[in-house]
């Protein structure tokens, strides 16, 4: 058992060490414009081969399906926007917070509207957008209140921190929807004075 153990080791990473990672980076940029552009439905092997200039049987080589291929794209697409947020203000770190949010709004969405339907019914695929896109932020937003408890800006039990991450994250999805355009900066930063901090129970001028 052992030996059938490392023989599959020794496969996968011969198989893998064929690229370099410039190169697979290339493969995974064009998995998530053809994402972007198409949608994951309409997403092909073939149309990411064309787009990276090789051959079909070298993206099957390294990836066997295409929601390997993609979840991969996805988790080394993985963006951390909220992490560098220290302002010394929970509010000053909820509006740096839109403000980073807003850089990648448009990509973000159309991400997770790529996805629709096949991230509810692959585990693979939802467990790599939430890699990617929640994860990440729920950490630091989760920092942010620690930091907040710390200062006494808020109670560690204050009911309206549970939704923290969907009302930012939610309202970054929704827009398009809504109103047919995504949320820039100003929008989300009135959306959080607005909003977030009242129902945090700070002030604007805080």
């Amino acid at each position: 058992m052992e030996s059938q153990e490392q023989a599959g080791t020794s496969v996968t990473t011969s198989r893998r060490s064929k690229i370099t990672p410039e190169r697979e980076r290339e493969f995974y940029d064009a998995v998530l414009d053809q994402l972007r552009e198409n949608g994951y439905e309409a997403l092909t092997m073939e149309g990411v081969a064309a787009q990276a200039c090789c051959s079909k049987s070298t993206l099957y080589r390294q990836w066997r399906t295409k929601p390997q291929l993609v979840a991969a794209a996805l988790r080394a697409g993985r963006c951390v926007k909220f992490a560098s947020v220290d302002t010394g203000t929970f509010a000053g770190d909820l509006r740096s917070a839109a403000r980073a949010a807003a850089q990648q709004a448009g990509r973000d969405t159309q991400l997770v509207q790529a996805l629709g339907h096949a991230v509810l019914s692959d585990e693979e695929l939802q467990g790599a957008l939430r890699e990617a896109l929640v994860e990440p932020e729920l950490a630091a937003l989760g920092a942010m209140v620690d930091r907040a408890v710390a200062r006494g800006e808020i109670a560690a039990d204050h009911p309206a921190v549970e939704f923290l991450a969907a009302q930012l994250l939610g309202v970054q999805r929704i827009r398009p929807v809504l109103e047919g355009r995504y949320a820039d900066a100003d929008y989300l930063t009135r959306f959080v004075d607005a909003v977030v901090l009242p129902a945090l129970g700070l002030s604007e001028a805080t």
